[in-house]
């Protein structure tokens, strides 16, 4: 069995590659379980910090390869070259962030109880299966290994079908840079790769990032192995404009939060909630802005939007669109394929838009905005919070009480005031609802996927034991 990556702006095959058989994945498992146990695990505080100088000499790899690995990522999934160089960059950012911090992280915490000595220590589960997408194919799957791999565990990656090669990328830099061998490899392939890892007998838990009835299957799947399991999945995030926001400000957030990558990631802003005092003013200026957009070859330097990853992709937002029109949206600028080669389709803003209308209550995952007005803010976070997604929020006010107020009121795992959402190593990431559940990133997403042991140390029996 071979799969193909296709060039989703020419639409030219760009390579071919084989299934793996399950002897060879076993083989991989295996590898990661005994670098695991008689080395990896062992390389930590104890011993001259050597995790970290690993990591740090991955980082400046990175971006000493960025051209590359930023045309890499471009021609695989179309991003524009810009994004994919920026892309690179944050992951080594990431990297040398949890190089910097993940002993402090998992330094063991003493607690003072009624024992002589009581304290928690955190260590490493083992194999962790990570299975990726497309869309940030560097950032996605090194956000997750940085924090992971600090801790003490190992990784077997599954890339995304349409980014193999990026994949492939990253393994072949952490065994350049000196990483034992074992430690970090990636397994590529179609879905048959990735339900063997979950069920392998090597593997300890599994993280995924995707979307939701995938997440849900491989949930299924992994807790039925009792493996620990993070879910980053889809989301609808709100973008919440109040009537006393910055309006020029908003409108340029607006631009940047819905078209980044194509509008092909999870916390794009994708419900675009408008208080109606000041809605005539946001949606023309929202549509001037994406009308300046330049959508063409991603390679290119002065391309904002490049085109999208597939043509079932592309197909599948024309059709929202289409419906959303047909159920009495407005369309104001864009709702259409370019007539070019390539998965191209022009920047979108819909008005008029409904609360129950499919745009509203499903992700769209493409370069399409959906403006919906509101009565007034409360109203605003009612819409925002009828949902079944809670990945990321966006409020723009003014008023720093009030935006402390509805971040609180806003059913979301994280929200950005006066910007739009974004990951950051620092701080943790994740959803709830239909969103997922776990964190990846910041002290919290490291201890994702270690186990919290307690200890404690008693000079004589205890006199009283009636409860377990």
């Amino acid at each position: 069995m071979k799969v193909r990556t296709i060039n989703p702006a020419t639409e030219e095959i760009l390579r071919e590659y084989d299934v793996p058989s399950e002897e060879h994945l076993l083989r991989m498992t295996k590898k990661a379980e005994e670098a695991f146990k008689t080395e990896w695990r062992l390389v930590g505080n104890n011993n001259g910090n050597r995790r970290a100088d690993y990591m740090y000499g991955f980082a400046s790899q990175l971006r000493k390869e960025k051209e590359k690995l930023a045309t890499i990522a471009t021609n695989e999934m179309g991003k524009a070259i810009k994004e994919s160089r920026s892309e690179v960059e944050k992951c080594a950012w990431a990297i040398e962030y949890f190089a910097d911090h993940g002993d402090i992280f998992t330094t063991d915490e003493v607690i003072n109880t009624d024992a002589r000595k009581s304290f928690v220590t955190f260590e490493p589960l083992g194999v962790i299966a990570s299975i990726m997408p497309w869309n940030f194919p560097y950032w996605q799957a090194l956000r997750f290994a940085a924090p992971s791999l600090m801790a003490g565990n190992t990784i077997v990656l599954k890339p995304a079908s349409a980014t193999m090669q990026c994949g492939i990328e990253i393994e072949r830099i952490f065994e350049e840079v000196g990483f034992p061998k074992g430690v970090f490899q990636t397994a590529v392939g179609d879905s048959r790769v990735a339900e063997f890892l979950i069920e392998s007998e090597n593997t300890n838990a599994v993280t995924f990032t995707g979307s939701v009835p995938v997440g849900s299957k491989v949930a299924q799947r992994a807790t039925s192995h009792l493996k620990k399991t993070v879910l980053e999945l889809g989301g609808s995030d709100p973008f919440i404009v109040c009537e006393d926001a910055d309006i020029e400000k908003a409108s340029t957030g607006a631009v940047k939060g819905r078209f980044i990558n194509c509008g092909q990631s999870c916390i794009a802003s994708k419900r675009f909630i408008v208080v109606d005092k000041v809605a005539n003013e946001f949606v023309e200026l929202f549509v001037q802005k994406t009308k300046k957009l330049r959508v063409g070859d991603p390679l290119s330097e002065d391309t904002d939007v490049g085109p999208m990853v597939n043509h079932s992709g592309l197909e599948a937002i024309e059709g929202m669109v289409k419906r959303a029109i047909s159920q009495g949206a407005e369309l104001l600028v864009g709702g259409e394929r370019l007539k070019s080669k390539g998965y191209y389709y022009s920047p979108t803003v819909l008005g008029k838009i409904h609360h129950d209308m499919e745009i509203a209550q499903e992700e769209s995952f493409g370069p399409v905005a959906p403006i919906l007005v509101a009565e007034d803010e409360k109203a605003a976070i009612r819409i925002a919070n009828d949902s079944k997604f809670g990945l990321g929020a966006s409020i723009w006010t003014q008023n720093l009480d009030k935006a402390e107020k509805l971040s609180r009121m806003v059913e979301t795992g994280i929200v950005t005031v006066n910007n739009v959402v974004l990951s950051d190593p620092r701080v943790p990431f994740g959803g709830i609802k239909n969103s997922g559940f776990g964190r990846e990133l910041s002290k919290y997403g490291m201890l994702e996927f270690v186990n919290i042991k307690s200890v404690r140390f008693y000079d004589q029996l205890a006199k009283t034991h009636y409860v377990e």
